[in-house]
């Protein structure tokens, strides 16, 4: 059966593809990351979503990259985002601004309101916020309206890129994860991002942490969790495990080999496997 991408007509539309459900998605939810490591201009974010926007989700601000920004200028990129039917997260930048007290926290989250941002991550990847905070964050991130994203880690002392060499770090044991998965869900937040560190990220794929993935699966299902898979030897790893519905926050680069795997485009050895290539000599 043919997909169904768009109402309009896709080059060679007669090639089958894995059908690709319409926006707004439940499932197969896909965020891609905006400015930390490239800047992802205003421009670039215009041109990327009106190529390839039908297949993307959500849009993520890393790194508190906003803060760098003018008011205006953020919101006329939400604005585009929305546009295209396409979320937007703070990212998890909460856990910057709380270091200058709970005050801070409460401008942040009323800013984020007015600035019409739709998710607010609640992370604390960097930063050691005791369980009943983060989950009292999540309470008001959603009094507001908001979307609440907590972020769940198996390693406390990095994230942002910091690629542990030279950082105290410690792993979490499952039961301790569990737990904050846990509060979170019962705090009513619907989707919680697994951070990679102690996972997948710097890590050879023969010590990634696939247990820990698919116990967190079998205990709260896996529609309960977007996975951080900015690597496409991840990304591919959750695909092929868990199949195109699953959810996964991806790097903006990768949006187009992403897409040709979840779709069956190309690339993954399976398009071909069982299948009869010919093309007969004689033919016409």
């Amino acid at each position: 059966m043919l997909s169904y991408l768009s109402a309009e007509s896709k080059t060679f539309d007669f090639v089958r593809l894995n059908r690709l459900l319409e926006k707004p998605r439940k499932t197969g939810v896909i965020e891609f990351r905006g400015p930390y490591y490239t800047p992802v201009t205003y421009g670039y974010l215009k041109d990327l979503l009106e190529d390839w926007g039908e297949y993307v989700d959500g849009f993520k601000f890393a790194g508190g990259s906003m803060r760098l920004l003018t008011r205006d200028k953020t919101k006329k990129m939400i604005d585009l985002c929305h546009q295209h039917n396409v979320y937007v997260s703070t990212g998890g930048f909460v856990e910057r601004v709380i270091v200058q007290g709970p005050d801070a926290v409460d401008n942040y989250l009323e800013e984020c309101k007015t600035l019409e941002f739709d998710i607010v991550e609640v992370s604390s990847g960097l930063a050691s916020i005791k369980l009943e905070d983060k989950v009292a964050i999540v309470k008001q991130v959603q009094r507001l309206g908001m979307k609440a994203k907590p972020e769940v880690s198996m390693m406390i002392g990095a994230g942002a890129g910091t690629h542990i060499v030279g950082y105290k770090t410690r792993m979490r044991t499952f039961a301790d994860v569990a737990k904050e998965t846990t509060a979170h869900l019962n705090a009513g937040a619907n989707v919680l991002m697994l951070e990679s560190e102690g996972i997948t990220e710097d890590l050879p794929p023969r010590r990634w942490r696939k247990d820990v993935v698919k116990k967190l699966v079998d205990k709260f299902g896996y529609h309960t969790w977007m996975f951080e898979a900015s690597d496409p030897p991840v990304f591919k790893w959750y695909l092929k495990t868990f199949g195109k519905d699953v959810n996964l926050f991806i790097d903006h680069s990768q949006i187009v080999e992403f897409n040709a795997w979840r779709l069956g485009l190309w690339g993954d050895s399976d398009i071909w496997k069982g299948k009869r290539l010919s093309y007969p000599a004689n033919k016409g």
